[in-house]
């Protein structure tokens, strides 16, 4: 199937539908929560916009050339054939102008906050880049995609402190498990196209059960890494983070919990309500992390 040329004029409205920015809130709050863990508080204005930039920018490079890369596949399956690109309200060419603004705009900010920064967010970008072709040959593309997410939690704790640390890896570990798993739980929306199109997914590959064993293997690691995070931050003596993050991390179990038992119960395409509640995971560890360093 070809992809249809535009036929509508382009808006705000669809190139921020197109880079689906309402799922910056998966990545974005725990860079905050990286950024706020290094400076053990607020890092001032400079930063946070910094990161914020860097982020933003990131992630539109990521999504825009995802979206161009998988144009042809989106245009033959019905759940995706009306994305931008596929129902001809945007090119390939828009797409890339897209991919390279956000990538100049990555560049630019992570430039201005230290050389392991700028090495970085452009590495997680190419990593993201790849993440449609790993989908052609591998259902470990789940873990191709949380292991790169995750790279942007660890990115705000650079931005702050230069170098890695514990906490850091803790993050991106805790990030890049959460984000896998939920990713195998939107994987079974397009098991039966995947199957008949030769794209990997872990339900498509391994069944819908596979994908219960690995959601719950995913999750179990994310919740661990973030504990550990409560238990290992401890820049100075008695600096151990207050009761809201750990109630925070206590709310997040019972969210990734009832997302595993909707997957175990419907197997099918009502565990999209299960997978947008992820939305609200970044901002709760954010607020938990924020006020677990203020009260203190």
């Amino acid at each position: 199937m070809m992809v249809t040329q535009p036929t509508t004029s382009r808006n705000l409205g669809t190139l921020l539908s197109f880079v689906k920015f309402e799922h910056t809130l998966f990545a974005l709050p725990f860079a905050y929560c990286g950024m706020l863990l290094a400076a053990d508080g607020w890092p001032g204005w400079r930063t946070f916009l910094l990161v914020t930039l860097a982020m933003v920018g990131a992630r539109t490079c990521a999504m825009a050339a995802n979206r161009v890369i998988d144009a042809r596949i989106d245009a033959l399956n019905p759940r995706t054939a009306r994305r931008e690109i596929p129902s001809g309200r945007l090119s390939g060419r828009d797409g890339i102008i897209v991919a390279l603004a956000g990538l100049t705009l990555l560049v630019i900010a992570g430039a201005s906050l230290n050389r392991l920064t700028l090495l970085l967010l452009p590495v997680s970008v190419v990593f993201l880049v790849l993440y449609p072709y790993t989908k052609r040959y591998t259902w470990a593309c789940h873990l191709w995609l949380g292991v790169t997410i995750g790279a942007a939690a660890a990115g705000g704790y650079i931005a702050v402190a230069g170098a890695f640390a514990p906490v850091a890896w803790l993050l991106w570990l805790a990030v890049a498990a959460w984000v896998a798993g939920f990713d195998v739980l939107y994987g079974v929306l397009d098991i039966e196209f995947d199957r008949a199109n030769g794209v990997h997914s872990i339900p498509a590959d391994l069944g819908i059960d596979g994908a219960i064993r690995a959601t719950a293997l995913l999750y179990a690691t994310a919740v661990l890494a973030l504990v550990l995070i409560a238990a290992l931050h401890e820049p100075r003596p008695g600096a151990l983070l207050a009761w809201p993050f750990r109630a925070a991390i206590l709310v997040v179990v019972l969210m990734l919990v009832t997302q595993h038992m909707q997957l175990r119960r419907h197997r099918d395409a009502r565990v999209l309500d299960a997978f947008n509640a992820n939305m609200i995971v970044g901002p709760l560890m954010l607020l938990g992390t924020a006020m677990g360093l203020a009260l203190r």
